[in-house]
Parts: C-alpha cells; structure tokens; sequence
C-alpha cells in the first residue's frame, strides 16, 4: 500500500490511477494509512496536486492505524460503511477480506505474490467466490502467475500511462534547459529514482565518455543523490547534475530538456522495497519519455518491448558500456533520427493514457 504525501513512485501510480477514475465520472475515496512523519508536502489537495501532477481531484481519508498489515482489514472494514459499488485494491491482503465481504473486488498487482503469506493469500483470492478481475501491469507478470498458481481469473493487462495533456506544449531542449538552469549543450537525462539496479554507474561512467555533454538525472532520495554526487565528483565530473526529487506537475520539463532520455536498467531492478521487478516492471517514466517527444535509449529488456520497438527506442544490453557509448554517439550525431524516434514514440504513447488505462481496466463491471 502506499504512503501519501510521499517520494515513492507507487504513490504516483496510485494517485494518477485514482485521478483517471475521477475524470470518467466515478465516485473516488482513496484509503490510505496515517503514517504522515516526514513527508514532503502537506495534505492539503494544492500540495498534493503539484506533488503528484494531478487536475482533477478526489477524497483522500486517512485511517489511523499501528500497523501496515492492519490497515489493510481496516480500510476494507471502513470502505463497506461507504456502501461502494467496487473495492479496488492494490494489496492481496484487502481483496480477501472485500471478497469475504460479499464485494465486487478489482486487485492490481505489480509483481507476483511475495514473502510467507503473499502466495498463501492470492491462493485464498483465487478460491473464495464472487466478482473478481485483476490487473496486470504487463504481460510477462500475468505469463508468471499463470504459471506459478492454479485457477483461472478475469485479467486485464494495464502498463503504466501518461497525462499526454501535461506534454502538450513543451518547449524545444534549448529554452527547456535555460528555464531550469543549465547550459544549452547537448544533453542527456534520466529520471526516477536512484535505487539499485537503475544504472547510475552506467549514468556516469557515459559521461565520463562525453564530457562536451550534460548530463542531468531528476529524482532520487536526498541519501542517494549524495552519495552520488561524491561518486561524481570522485570521478572528477564537471558535466553531471543530480537535481534530487523534482514535484511531479515540474518534470515534463526536466525530460524536455533532454536531446536523449536514458532508461539504463540492470538485469535486475530494486524498487523502494527491494526485490527485483526488471522481469515484470512497466516503468511510468517510459511513458513520460514518450510523450515528452525525445529519443529513448534504453537497455534491451523484454518488458520493455512489451510497449516499445525498434522504430521508437534505440536498445542496448544492460550494463554494456562500449555498446552504450557507441548508440549514444550515434544518437547525438544524427538530429534527423532523434526526431524519428520520438515521432514513432509519441505516436505510439496516444494509447497510454491513465484515462484509457483505468476506463479499459473497469470496462464491463
């Protein structure tokens, strides 16, 4: 479940999943926990909506709870008062206790069933009788759980999307560069956090290689984004920026400013909870780098090309630094394929909306 206000990713998705049913004209209560200390905004929905890049708002009710794996009997518990015409949940736990409790239940899932009772709980989900569907973010997560648990069940495949209207008027890299301070030289970015498995080191060793280059990375937990401007500058690296958390409604321009967005992941990806997803991730910054209309470099997992091809990203073995210096050579050089890609990209993005997204996921309950 998450934690809102918060620096987490899921919280965006959350959040953005949220704002999509709002819009088709749903009813929207979001529960969430009281685990408030140190979050970086106010609960405010001003505060919140720059936070999280939202327009169109929703009720947020936070429940008072001593324990995440409470909250989750709690929330259903507190959700039935409301008398709701479906329960859609994100944890395993709460879809049990909505179907125990006679209601219409829509579980998404991000990964596959983890640690002692996660497995032992989907099973439960499986079994216990009544309107049900799941949500998969990708195909390849959905391929897992019909291997790995017996029972058949309504799915839907739902990766990740994008707010296209917050992409609509960007500016060209150079004023985009100005408006958030850098220099008009090329420039290279990423965005999301610095977790393992993100390829920071590939991030740096690159710029290592292409000093006449900026290279920006936005996001990351202020720990991390120190630690990674010691590295930086242990390697003597002038042409590097971490720009640490940037408000969501602010990173389209951050991406603008790119003449190439970098998706650098690892064989295996950790998220704010460990773990590896890098087998079934749907990244949302994929889908902000094809709306922001920049060319994509970005390493060759199967994931991955669940959306992309090679008419719209340039792919290259994670973690290949010669293989990564040499595409990202051919890339600046050639201005005409930059703007093919990120045509093929945008036109493909039109598909990916969180609007589409969630009126595909709840069309026909």
């Amino acid at each position: 479940m998450s934690r809102i206000p918060a620096y987490l990713a899921n919280g965006i998705q959350v959040m953005k999943t949220c704002q999509a049913m709002a819009q088709l004209g749903h009813d929207v209560t979001l529960l969430l926990p009281d685990l408030e200390p140190g979050a970086p905004v106010s609960r405010e929905w001003e505060a919140l909506a720059a936070h999280y890049g939202l327009q169109t708002p929703f009720r947020l009710e936070w429940l008072p709870t001593p324990g995440r794996r409470l909250f989750t009997y709690r929330a259903v518990r507190h959700a039935l008062r409301l008398q709701p015409d479906l329960l859609y949940v994100w944890p395993i736990h709460s879809a049990v206790f909505g179907l125990l409790a006679k209601r219409p239940v829509l579980l998404e899932l991000h990964e596959p069933p983890q640690g002692r009772f996660g497995p032992f709980l989907y099973r439960r989900f499986l079994q216990i009788p009544g309107q049900k569907r799941q949500v998969c973010i990708t195909q390849a997560l959905r391929d897992i759980l019909k291997r790995d648990f017996s029972g058949t069940l309504e799915t839907v495949i739902a990766p990740n999307g994008v707010d296209l209207e917050r992409f609509a008027s960007l500016p060209d890299p150079g004023p985009a560069r100005r408006q958030i301070g850098l220099t008009d030289a090329p420039t290279v970015a990423c965005t999301g956090h610095l977790y393992a498995g993100r390829g920071v080191d590939l991030f740096l060793d690159l710029a290592a290689a292409f000093p006449q280059t900026q290279f920006l990375w936005a996001g990351g937990r202020p720990a991390d984004v120190v630690h990674w401007q010691a590295r930086a500058a242990g390697m003597n690296l002038s042409n590097v920026t971490f720009t640490g958390f940037i408000p969501n409604d602010e990173l389209p321009r951050y991406q603008a400013a790119a003449d190439v967005l970098l998706m650098p992941y690892e064989k295996a990806i950790s998220g704010s909870s460990g773990g590896d997803s890098a087998a079934v991730a749907s990244p949302m910054k994929m889908f902000d780098y094809m709306a922001a209309g920049r060319a994509i470099l970005t390493s060759d997992l199967p994931v991955i090309r669940e959306i992309l091809d090679d008419s719209s990203a340039v792919f290259c073995p994670p973690g290949d630094l010669p293989a990564w210096t040499e595409a990202l050579r051919a890339l600046l050089a050639d201005p005409s394929r930059r703007g093919s890609l990120a045509r093929a990209a945008q036109a493909k993005v039109q598909s990916y909306t969180w609007l589409e997204r969630s009126r595909r996921i709840l069309d026909g309950l």
